[in-house]
């Protein structure tokens, strides 16, 4: 063991040691405060995921019904560009395409929904 150093034999980059009452206690866990009213975090998320499954819907139907295909964007080309723009918007990729960005957001939706309701209190330490 170790013989305690005395203040003479102690270098002067050296700090004296602190009494055992002088040492902090450990970190406590505390709730964290939210930054904002609980209100509007859940309405946004509300709000959010009702947007994200109405795109997700819309995106997922449309691009099946005969609108698709008589819409005002797939007149827009140009006459020399017509027949090839029409072949890549009624093509079943293209279509497909969209129908899965708009799964992709029903799932964001649906996940935003469980995440919603599984938000506990986080404490963490001081």
């Amino acid at each position: 063991m170790n013989a305690p150093v005395t203040p003479e034999e102690r270098s002067p980059e050296q700090p004296p040691p602190l009494p055992a009452a002088a040492l902090p206690a450990p970190p406590q866990a505390v709730p964290q405060q939210d930054s904002g009213p609980g209100w509007f975090q859940r309405l946004s998320s509300v709000l959010f995921i009702v947007f994200c499954f109405e795109l997700g819907l819309f995106l997922l139907i449309y691009p099946w019904t005969d609108a698709w295909t008589e819409n005002y964007i797939s007149l827009m080309a140009p006459a020399h560009f017509s027949s090839t723009w029409r072949m890549a918007w009624n093509n079943s990729y293209v279509r497909g395409g969209v129908s899965g960005a708009g799964l992709v957001n029903i799932w964001i939706a649906v996940a935003e929904v469980f995440h919603m309701f599984s938000r506990r209190p986080k404490t963490h330490a001081l």
